[in-house]
């Protein structure tokens, strides 16, 4: 994921609800949502290229959900996909935060990783190198820290902060490609042309851009909803699928 925005026990009937988007190069072939054959109990996309993935949720309700940290400067192969990061998160019967203590961030370039489920989350930044208990309210990430004030950030918390929560308005900010001015741009080290291009919630192009946009709903009934729409090019919605089950504790 490129855009992850939550809030985290704001509301006492949905005490977890994600908007997300991925953002990812076109020609990096991945699968939609859906149960995977393989592991039953994930609901998540998949990463054709290295099996993994950028963001799930099992039927027990473990979610979790990784975005890299942006750094032209890293140009090191890595043991491992950053997407294994996920896919081990969701299979692991450790405590959420006895897991992300067990990582070895050197494995992988840098990322941030969200691990837990509507009653605790945590958060784990390879560049920070510490575990953090995500505090209930509303948060959201990018490719830098958790909460990091990018024009994308504040537009993804003001979004999911509304309310009564609204999955049309969601998918309405996860779909906006206005650029930010140049004065709001961080300096990641990409050059200003890709900042600009970087910095809406939604990205366009033909060899890089958002790929998928999704929203993922718990219910304090115990209830889960999770809709992804697939991007084309232009960031026009060219499918999309919806899943609807009851958490098994």
């Amino acid at each position: 994921m490129c855009l992850v925005a939550i809030a985290f026990r704001v509301h006492h009937d949905l005490p977890l609800v994600v908007a997300a988007n991925r953002d990812e190069w076109r020609d990096r072939p991945a699968a939609v949502l859906s149960f995977w054959s393989d592991h039953p109990t994930i609901l998540a996309g998949r990463d054709l290229a290295a099996g993994g993935t950028w963001m799930g949720i099992t039927r027990g309700g473990r979610f979790a959900a990784v975005t890299n940290f942006r750094d032209p400067s890293e140009r090191r192969s890595m043991p491992r996909s950053r997407g294994a990061l996920v896919t081990d998160a969701l299979l692991s019967a450790e405590a959420p935060e006895t897991f992300l203590r067990s990582l070895c961030p050197s494995d992988y370039a840098g990322f941030n990783l969200l691990v837990g489920d509507e009653r605790r989350l945590f958060y784990y930044g390879s560049r920070e190198g510490e575990l953090r208990e995500v505090l209930p309210g509303v948060h959201a990430l990018s490719n830098h820290l958790l909460d990091e004030p990018w024009p994308k950030v504040l537009r993804a918390r003001d979004a999911i902060a509304e309310t009564p929560m609204d999955d049309a308005r969601l998918f309405a900010m996860l779909s906006d490609t206005k650029v930010a001015p140049d004065e709001q741009l961080p300096n990641t080290g990409v050059g200003v042309e890709w900042e600009r291009r970087l910095s809406p919630p939604l990205i366009t192009g033909d060899d890089y851009g958002t790929r998928s946009s999704t929203v993922l709903r718990v219910s304090g009934a115990g209830s889960v909803h999770v809709e992804e729409r697939t991007r084309d090019a232009k960031g026009a919605v060219i499918a999309a699928v919806a899943f609807d089950f009851d958490l098994e504790r």
